[in-house]
């Protein structure tokens, strides 16, 4: 890993994002926090985390204009690293609260856990991962490691080959994605101790 990698988060008012920065520091990576497009288009590796609801995060993003870095970013090959909401901001559809176009980076949509008698939602707490494909980022796992989930709603990928881990709750669901540079949990990696730092590790060094 070059120290002089530049890390961004993306900073568009919805995420703890200090917790997703101390995280990067704790694996000895600085990563800055930024709302500015100009720095987005700079960064070596991006980062989006997200907390709260997908329309709002949609506008909030269109109306800092960071939605075309972010699409750049990807589109060049660079690593990107989406947390939660930011998993499902690259899908074409959620349906939280209405019908909201996403990024539409991959086509899929974003739907709400079922009311079965006896599930609680959110889904929220620790939850294994079934490994479906050996991501990078999934490098130096156990298998069916434990990790911090709140949502809930969840994708559901047009093309299933793009789960990289699926979790039960209680039918399955895709937990991460990945296809080439883009690796996207919809679990917290900066709350999931260990194993959580073991991705953000393997991202530093990709």
């Amino acid at each position: 890993m070059s120290s002089m990698q530049k890390i961004i988060i993306v900073d568009y008012g919805m995420a703890n994002l200090r917790s997703v920065q101390k995280a990067f520091e704790k694996v000895g990576a600085p990563a800055e926090i930024s709302a500015d497009p100009n720095r987005l288009s700079q960064a070596d590796k991006l980062v989006l985390p997200g907390v709260g609801a997908f329309r709002d995060a949609i506008s909030r993003l269109h109306e800092a204009n960071l939605a075309q870095p972010i699409h750049e970013h990807i589109k060049s090959g660079k690593p990107f690293f989406g947390i939660c909401l930011g998993l499902q901001l690259l899908f074409t559809t959620s349906y939280e609260d209405g019908r909201h176009e996403g990024l539409s980076l991959f086509p899929g949509e974003v739907v709400c856990f079922p009311a079965l008698p006896g599930l609680k939602v959110p889904h929220m707490g620790w939850n294994q991962l079934r490994i479906k494909k050996s991501a990078p980022h999934l490098a130096g796992l156990p298998p069916e490691p434990s990790v911090y989930f709140v949502h809930s709603y969840f994708v559901v990928p047009k093309d299933p080959d793009l789960a990289a881990t699926e979790t039960d709750y209680p039918t399955p669901f895709v937990s991460a994605i990945w296809r080439d540079n883009v690796f996207a949990t919809q679990f917290h990696p900066e709350k999931s101790q260990q194993i959580g730092l073991t991705m953000l590790r393997n991202f530093v060094s990709l």
